[in-house]
């Protein structure tokens, strides 16, 4: 058997924090490495106990959710760790600000255990918890914020039908609703993404749709 996924818990609430603990450890693939109330204490135990991933709360004292991310995984930290946010508030400002932290997705506090799991086996694997319907959302509320002035359309190393990808992954279809628009089978979108995010240089589809609305490929 392989060895479980190693979670640090991050929330300023000690009740939410021991049931998300003790959901998590109740399943024999996931196992809890460490606890904490604060992002700077998130930080500090993630580096000293290089959890798997860390399931982050965005408010908190100290420092908060959004800042705890970027140290942990944004741009140009090497050997970043995944981070899943945790929100009270669907698509808050703050949750967007998380994504563009580095977070590799979110789920609310008041899902259900079986999508904490699933979101947690999710993020683990490398893979984007962000479902189309929520992209299609964030992006349509964000959109403007998304795409700096600066940034240019032109230099985008992809081919025609990767950018055409790339446009649909940013507007929300998922690879089932992408092969149907291009008439084509799910593993050639699979092949496609793969290669949109190697060439990128991207983590997941949550940065491929901030790259794409940055750089004015969708509007």
């Amino acid at each position: 058997m392989s060895a479980p996924v190693r979670v640090l818990v991050c929330d300023d609430q000690a009740l939410i924090r021991t049931g998300f603990s003790t959901i998590i450890d109740s399943q024999p693939d996931l196992e809890v490495v460490g606890e904490c109330g604060d992002g700077r204490a998130a930080v500090d135990l993630a580096h000293r106990l290089r959890p798997d991933m860390v399931v982050m709360d965005v408010r908190m004292p100290v420092l908060d959710g959004i800042e705890a991310t970027r140290l942990l995984a944004g741009p140009g930290v090497e050997d970043p760790i995944k981070v899943l946010v945790v929100t009270t508030f669907n698509l808050d400002e703050y949750v967007y600000e998380a994504l563009r932290a580095g977070a590799s997705g979110f789920l609310l506090k008041d899902a259900p255990p079986a999508q904490l799991l699933s979101g947690i086996r999710t993020v683990a694997t490398g893979a984007a918890l962000l479902a189309p319907e929520v992209t299609r959302r964030l992006v349509g509320r964000y959109a403007a914020r998304i795409r700096p002035a600066e940034d240019k359309t032109g230099d985008v190393p992809l081919t025609p039908r990767e950018l055409e990808v790339l446009r649909l992954i940013a507007n929300g279809l998922s690879n089932s609703e992408i092969a149907a628009t291009l008439v084509i089978s799910q593993e050639t979108v699979k092949t496609y993404v793969s290669r949109i995010l190697t060439k990128l240089d991207l983590r997941d589809r949550v940065q491929a749709v901030v790259y794409a609305y940055r750089r004015g490929l969708v509007t």
